[in-house]
């Protein structure tokens, strides 16, 4: 569990720094606000880790697999990667000009998927399903710890020594994951041969091109496996319609959350908050209320369904970015309204994030429990963060009190397929089928 905690805090460490805190530090640096909604593209690796997970899952590393195993190799790779990103980057000057900074972001953001798919296959394989539960709530700690630091402790040190000495002390705070992963235990799972792929239809797959070079066969058996028969297998289930639908529901549920993003450090700055002010009281209080929120989302699910919590979640986030759009009209900074409008908006963003997660689960099969969540968890993502990327543009063309009200609007898309679900009782039925 100690372990757990600490790769959680180290899983969770770069993810502000590829969005939040960045942001803040290019506004800073007065980078226009559509140049910094563009830099949220760097993150999009996060979404589509799935493509190189099958890799990461079974490629062992010359050398470094045989010294660690091939867990806690490719974790190791992985924060090495994570270190020297964001000691370039500490070396960056964003007014020179953004590129180097984008570049470098990018590979952090990649640099951080490929530890996060180690660190999970190193999570399953290290306890049996029954401690789970316990190891994921270790990780979640440690990954909210992280984020505590990465947001208000990386603010604080630039506040005070300047950016540069902010993105090397996160640097050197890699470490931390480091030694972990030198000193953790490698899962006896996975010293274990790759099975044989069973699945039927990538032995087809396989079949018509056995003209392809090995490793060619190999690639696309992963992908097949992977990606193809998990959305076979959902869409089989549930029809085309009406997967269609959940899917298009799964990309606008969390448009809201993810088009505002990039923008509520600008915002903060743009309104005369010094940094020191929003590391207190926007992430380190902030971030506080979202553990609280996490827990209370849980009580809410289990007390009062599915439905009424993915509609709770979607009101209360409509009303938080409706609560920003009050903020902005403000004549001058005020901090109690900064820390009142950041404590409903976390509370919302764990209301909306944990039904979402519910959701998702429920839709996957007993057969592709993995590969379905890692698609759905990915494919919910990807139209949020693309929006997410003009959102610059969108506060430079109406202002931030009516960009957030936009923002706020993005939601209704979402509770109008969630109505059509539930006529066509796709909710009560979603949980029925995971052995099918």
């Amino acid at each position: 569990m100690i372990t757990m905690l600490l790769l959680g805090f180290s899983a969770g460490l770069p993810f502000y720094l590829v969005f939040q805190t960045l942001s803040a530090w290019l506004r800073q640096s007065h980078i226009d606000r559509a140049t910094i909604g563009m830099m949220a593209w760097a993150g999009l690796a996060y979404s589509l880790k799935f493509l190189w997970s099958p890799v990461v899952d079974r490629l062992s590393l010359p050398l470094l697999s045989r010294l660690l195993g091939r867990r806690r190799a490719w974790m190791l790779l992985a924060q090495c990667g994570i270190a020297a990103a964001l000691l370039n980057l500490s070396l960056s000057d964003p007014a020179a000009g953004v590129t180097r900074v984008a570049v470098w972001a990018v590979f952090l953001a990649f640099c951080a998927a490929t530890q996060d798919i180690a660190i999970d296959a190193w999570r399953i394989e290290s306890a049996a399903v029954e401690q789970q539960g316990a190891m994921a709530a270790a990780y979640q700690i440690g990954y909210r710890c992280a984020l505590i630091t990465a947001g208000a402790g990386a603010l604080v040190v630039a506040d005070r020594f300047g950016w540069r000495a902010s993105y090397s002390t996160m640097a050197g705070l890699v470490a931390v994951g480091m030694i972990t992963t030198m000193l953790a235990r490698e899962p006896a799972a996975s010293g274990r041969a790759v099975l044989p792929i069973a699945e039927r239809r990538v032995n087809d797959w396989l079949a018509r091109r056995s003209h392809w070079p090995p490793s060619l066969q190999q690639a696309g058996a992963w992908f097949v496996g992977a990606v193809v028969c998990p959305l076979i297998d959902f869409f089989s289930r549930y029809g085309t319609t009406l997967a269609v639908v959940t899917l298009l529901f799964m990309g606008s549920y969390r448009l809201t959350e993810f088009a505002a993003g990039s923008m509520y450090n600008t915002f903060y700055i743009d309104h005369g908050y010094t940094l020191s002010q929003i590391a207190k009281v926007v992430k380190l209080y902030g971030l506080a209320m979202s553990l609280l929120g996490v827990v209370l989302a849980g009580i809410v699910v289990a007390r009062f369904g599915l439905l009424r919590s993915l509609i709770a979640g979607s009101v209360m986030i409509m009303l938080s970015n409706l609560a920003f759009s009050v903020l902005a009209r403000a004549d001058a900074p005020t901090l109690l309204g900064l820390g009142l409008v950041n404590a409903f908006d976390n509370l919302a963003q764990a209301m909306h994030g944990t039904a979402l997660i519910a959701f998702l689960s429920s839709l996957t099969s007993t057969r592709y429990t993995a590969t379905q969540y890692a698609l759905f968890s990915s494919l919910y993502a990807l139209p949020g963060k693309f929006l997410e990327g003009f959102s610059g543009r969108v506060v430079e063309a109406i202002g931030y009190p009516h960009f957030f009200i936009y923002t706020a609007f993005l939601s209704i898309p979402a509770l109008l397929l969630l109505l059509y679900l539930v006529g066509r009782g796709s909710l009560q039925a979603a949980g029925s089928p995971r052995g099918a």
